[in-house]
């Protein structure tokens, strides 16, 4: 992809591409602030919230080896993957120790950070994506556009095309007298998904939390595809970025409340699936957990940046920013778009590396609606100008300063003094 303001120029010529987006997100804020409206003690929560998420990465490596302990004591496979790769490795391995080349996926974002469906698709192993948004996106050879409705960017007339051209490549072909019906569409992936679930040996999914005490793994969702893809396949392989672990069961109670309400403006997800390691009989008997790293220590090293690693990937940012309800999410050229990608990927990846991710910190107003808004008040516009400075300065080397540059340099000793000022 090309840097932001290559690709946002490009998305804003798009007229039909705007107006999707400016029809989904705004009936998402309207949902949102209906729900919101009914909590007494919004900031009280929120603020509850960012401090058990900062209290637990104080303490990340402790509450890290808890998790593995307790998974591990519930006979789940705990591995540890620095890095991207690793992390593909691992569940590649698992897969083909078992002959597998179909698995499916509930959707995930730590999978698309790091690749995994291409990673797997070089080993001769095809993942599939269960959720109706990440299939959309999948079968239309396309990329995700916003964390929690990867396929804003498509109307239903689109998707019509794209289940009706592509669906039969890939499995149960969509009925020949297909509507753009939402009962319709959804009908006609619901039919395509059963036999994946039906003949899938292996599943692949994130989590939502991890609660450290009891080795629980949380995945909240609103289709059920989730539910399906956690409980009927024989093994099951969670890949968890670490800053997702919480240290209690009831630390749990603040996030369950919150994001459902910031996500998809319900009081509850329709599916909230918990599990923890293996039960003899009933559900997966080989489960694995990959835990991620990834770049979350670099970002955790950053004391002021290090509160991204709270998000909780409800989207509420993406969906009150101006500048992503006009561009999308493409034109940040990452899977993590919007505010909230504007910082975190240059604190996993650092700056000073790309001219994409630098570009990211710049591709904000600064207006402060993705503070606002934020469920675990994180202060987006503030990482955005800590990140920029930190691009600045990447980039100082050895080169020559520019004419900006000497000139700033000579005001600043100008003003810094009141002799040589009134002198000037």
């Amino acid at each position: 992809m090309p840097p932001f303001p290559t690709a946002a120029r490009a998305a804003l010529a798009d007229t039909q591409l705007r107006s999707n987006l400016a029809h989904a997100t705004g009936t998402i804020r309207a949902k949102r602030a209906a729900v919101m409206g009914e909590l007494a003690d919004w900031e009280g929560l929120r603020q509850q919230a960012a401090r058990i998420k900062d209290e637990t990465l104080a303490q990340l490596d402790t509450h890290l080896l808890d998790l593995e302990a307790a998974l591990t004591t519930r006979g789940a496979r705990v591995h540890w993957a620095p890095d991207a790769a690793a992390a593909c490795a691992i569940v590649a391995q698992i897969a083909q120790g078992h002959g597998i080349r179909e698995i499916v996926k509930v959707k995930s974002m730590a999978t698309q950070e790091i690749q995994l469906n291409e990673a797997l698709a070089a080993c001769g192993i095809r993942a599939w994506e269960s959720d109706l948004a990440e299939l959309i996106v999948q079968l239309g050879d396309d990329l995700p556009s916003h964390i929690l409705v990867p396929a804003i960017h498509r109307n239903r007339s689109e998707i019509r095309e794209i289940f009706r051209t592509r669906m039969a490549a890939a499995g149960r072909p969509a009925p020949e007298d297909l509507t753009d019906d939402p009962a319709a569409l959804a009908g006609a992936a619901r039919l395509h998904l059963r036999e994946k679930f039906l003949a899938t040996r292996m599943a692949v999914s994130g989590a939502n939390f991890a609660v450290a005490e009891s080795g629980t793994l949380v995945v909240v969702e609103s289709e059920g595809n989730g539910r399906m893809c956690l409980t009927l396949p024989e093994i099951l392989v969670s890949v968890v970025g670490i800053e997702k672990v919480v240290p209690t069961w009831a630390d749990l109670d603040a996030f369950l409340t919150l994001l459902p309400r910031s996500a998809t403006g319900e009081r509850m997800n329709p599916y909230t699936s918990m599990w923890s390691g293996i039960t003899p009989g009933d559900g997966p008997q080989e489960v694995h957990v990959v835990l991620l790293d990834n770049g979350r220590t670099r970002a955790l090293a950053d004391r002021f940046a290090r509160q991204a690693l709270r998000c909780i990937r409800c989207s509420a940012c993406l969906n009150v920013c101006p500048v992503y309800e006009r561009v999308g999410g493409h034109a940040y050229g990452s899977v993590y778009p919007g505010p909230i990608g504007a910082i975190i990927n240059p604190l996993l990846k650092g700056v000073g590396t790309d001219t994409a991710t630098d570009a990211l910190p710049y591709a904000s107003t600064l207006c402060g609606a993705c503070a606002d808004v934020c469920p675990v008040a994180i202060d987006i516009p503030g990482i955005l100008v800590h990140l920029r400075a930190a691009v600045v300065d990447a980039h100082r080397g050895n080169q020559p300063p520019s004419a900006e540059g000497l000139a700033m340099r000579a005001a600043a000793w100008g003003l810094a003094d009141a002799t040589r000022l009134a002198r000037g």
